[in-house]
Formats: C-alpha cells, structure tokens, sequence
C-alpha cells in the first residue's frame, strides 16, 4: 500500500500552495488554533484543485499558544469541542464541492490523546457520532488508534518526518533541544527507515518499531517545502 503523506496547513504559513502538489492529505485548521473561514476556504479549494484529500484539524480554543498548551476540560467539553469544529468544517467543505475525508487533532490535543485513553476514546467517539465514515489520524501506536480501533473508527497510523521520538514512541516535546528536524539528511534517514524498515532511531539512539500509514510534515517548518518535495521522491520512487 503507498503510504500517504500529509500537512497541516490554512494556519497562515506563507508555503502551503508551495506544498500542496507534494502531498496527498491536508489537515486543516479552522479557526480554533489558527485560519479563519475565509482561509479555510482558501486552503479547501486548493485541496480539492490539487486532487489532496481533506481533513480537518481540531484544536484547542487557544489562538494565544497556538493550540499548543494542554488544557483539562470536562468529558463533555472535550466532546463539544470536537463536535464543534467537525460541524464548521464539514459544512464549508460541502459548499466547495467536496468531501471531509479525515480527522487529525492539533497540537496539544493531539499529544495528550496519544497518552490518555480517555480523552482518545472521547474524541474517537465525536468522531463516530459524526460520520463513522471518516478516518481518525493518529500517532502510531498511541491510545489515539487503539482507542478509535476498539470503536470500530477506521484509523491511519502516523509518523513524523520533521519530528525526533523518544524511547516510548512519543514525540520529543517542543520544549526540549532536537525535538524538530531540520537536516534535510537526517529527514531523509527518517523517513526511509520508518517506511523500509519499520522503525525509527529515537533520541537516544536506539532503534523502536514502527507502523507508518501516513507521513507528516509541518507547514510552518522553515524547510518545509524542500522536504515535502524529498518526501514526495521517496514515497513515489
């Protein structure tokens, strides 16, 4: 199976036309984190022009941090959340003629569904409840796709190309020295050993396994398009 590469993008980053052609899903924001409607718009027509499939990508209400603060919230909060933006998103992607295929939360939200249960079984079951027809995007091996999987969600495992991982699968936090990639070399490691391989080289040099169903990059990285289009060469080579 070719694996899919995806980008968050519509969150106001100056490349995202730059790197539509070399990717097959966009995730993108719609006004929580980042965008606005008119971006959203903007970013979906561009989506369905370049043949990309597109996804939304639900965040926390925190334009301040950029969705990537944690915040406890109640079950039902959380559940409205997601709701919330699904409704949004959905009905702008209806009236560009196209079709809301997946969902990827952003940020904050993101990492801690990988390592709660809970928070992963709320934002699946949003998911469910919606359109039981969309695919769930999460980290690989993360409560996000076990809990989404025991629903019956259908999910797609991701990886990162611009990210470095710990020993536990997680991803290094943002916070911490090595947490972004931005050798082009060391990319192009990454990405072949998770795709050849099935393993990525963690922070402290040891190899874990891996499942690599979709490839992501960030469109607000400062070699984003460079490796997109490296990217792009490998997954089609």
């Amino acid at each position: 199976m070719k694996i899919d590469i995806n980008c968050d993008l519509g969150e106001g980053f100056p490349h995202d036309a730059e790197i539509m052609p070399f990717i097959s899903s966009a995730n993108i924001a719609c006004g929580y984190h980042a965008g606005d409607a008119d971006t959203m718009r903007r970013t979906i027509a561009m989506a369905i022009e370049n043949g990309v499939n597109v996804g939304v990508h639900p965040s926390f209400n925190d334009r301040e941090h950029f969705g990537r603060r944690e915040m406890i919230l109640k079950d039902q909060e959380y559940y409205d959340l997601i709701m919330e933006q699904l409704t949004l998103f959905d009905r702008l992607v209806g009236e560009a003629g196209g079709e809301m295929k997946h969902v990827k939360p952003h940020g904050a939200l993101y990492n801690m569904s990988a390592r709660d249960p809970q928070l992963a079984y709320i934002i699946a079951h949003a998911v469910m409840d919606y359109n039981p027809g969309l695919m769930l995007f999460g980290l690989s091996g993360s409560a996000s796709i076990k809990e989404a999987e025991k629903l019956g969600l259908k999910t797609v495992s991701e990886v990162f190309a611009d990210r470095s991982y710990q020993p536990d699968g997680s991803l290094t936090p943002r916070s911490l020295p090595g947490a972004l990639i931005e050798s082009e070399v060391q990319c192009i490691r990454q990405v072949r050993d998770m795709m050849q391989k099935g393993s990525v080289m963690t922070v402290e040099g040891e190899y874990i396994p891996i499942l690599a169903q979709t490839i992501c990059l960030h469109g607000d990285g400062e070699n984003a398009v460079s490796f997109a289009r490296l990217i792009h060469g490998i997954v089609n080579s």
